[in-house]
């Protein structure tokens, strides 16, 4: 079967229910190709790559979020970069990328798993703030846990913003965003989360957290916003390098990553739902919740794994998902 075919059975299968069909479009492939008119295969094919998601069907979309939603929840707390992933996986399966309103979006079911996971830490961090402000208690280990998870925020919201109000279409078309370019990232981090492990003296513990390691988890994880770094990549990195346990350094890395993949996605969430289409919120809800569930089940068993394991395994799939996606552009997405 010739491109031209294959092309015509794909627009076939995404195109929307409404869309008009040609009543001469009875025939062989040979025939459909060449009576169609204004709704030939060929624009038909370019409409639908040019905006992939107005072409969708409500359960296409809601099928698609959900798999955005399964990547988000394995990668964002696991040190691999949802981000990569999120952008990788949907170029690889043919579905364009989603941009950074609907990932970010997709990311608050990550929050909503990570402040119902920690909750009764958060709780505590809350009440040792309150009794700093009241008693002056600012050594006690909880209000010094808030200052930390406080003064790391600062960082990545004044970068983060800054590149929203005047850099936004730029970061979106950043040769970073780009496939080789993630993979080439995610090559380097590995190779710094292999120093980490091999060098780090694994001491601190979450009890002994300053306002200073807040600033230099922080400053780390200014790094996310380069696509194919990881958040919980880069602060773990930082962390393990400063001296931290490996469970301890998790920790703190999930707990850092409440205040600020919030503001992202409560920021992005008004783009995202525009951007949805004609499909409307439910597609974007899909994606959330199955992000949530997920999140929810990677945050466990990376606190249980780090507790006998090292991060040697995450050097390597790193290591191969970068090597692997560089492999795949040469061959393919280069032509």
């Amino acid at each position: 079967m010739r491109r031209a075919d294959w092309r015509l059975l794909i627009a076939t299968c995404l195109r929307p229910t409404s869309a008009p069909v040609c009543e001469e479009s009875y025939g062989t492939l040979e025939d459909i190709l060449g009576v169609c008119g204004r709704h030939s295969v060929n624009a038909l094919w370019n409409d639908l790559m040019a905006d992939p998601a107005s072409a969708l069907g409500l359960w296409e979309a809601c099928w698609r979020n959900f798999i955005l939603g399964v990547v988000q929840g394995l990668t964002e707390f696991l040190p691999i970069s949802s981000t990569a992933h999120l952008k990788a996986v949907p170029v690889l399966l043919g579905w364009g990328d989603p941009g950074v309103s609907v990932t970010a979006a997709i990311q608050l079911g990550s929050i909503v798993a990570v402040i119902a996971y920690f909750r009764a830490d958060l709780a505590q961090v809350c009440r040792g703030i309150a009794r700093a402000f009241r008693h002056g208690q600012w050594q006690e280990p909880n209000a010094r846990l808030g200052i930390a998870m406080a003064v790391g925020t600062i960082p990545i919201l004044v970068v983060g913003m800054a590149i929203k109000l005047f850099g936004h279409e730029a970061y979106e078309q950043s040769p970073l965003r780009s496939l080789p370019g993630i993979a080439v990232v995610s090559v380097v981090m590995a190779a710094l989360l292999a120093l980490a492990e091999r060098l780090g003296p694994r001491r601190k513990n979450l009890v002994d957290v300053s306002g200073r390691d807040g600033l230099l988890v922080g400053l780390s994880q200014v790094l996310a916003l380069i696509p194919g770094v990881s958040r919980s990549g880069s602060t773990l990195t930082a962390s393990l390098l400063d001296g931290w346990k490996r469970p301890d350094a998790a920790r703190f890395s999930f707990l850092l990553g409440v205040p600020a993949i919030t503001l992202a996605g409560v920021v992005e969430l008004k783009d995202a739902v525009a951007a949805a289409g004609s499909a409307g919120p439910l597609p974007l809800i899909v994606g959330i919740l199955s992000a949530t569930v997920v999140s929810w089940l990677a945050i466990d068993w990376l606190l249980k794994f780090l507790q006998r394991h090292s991060t040697w395994v995450f050097v390597g799939y790193r290591l191969l998902f970068g090597v692997l996606l560089l492999a795949w552009w040469v061959h393919y997405g280069a032509h």
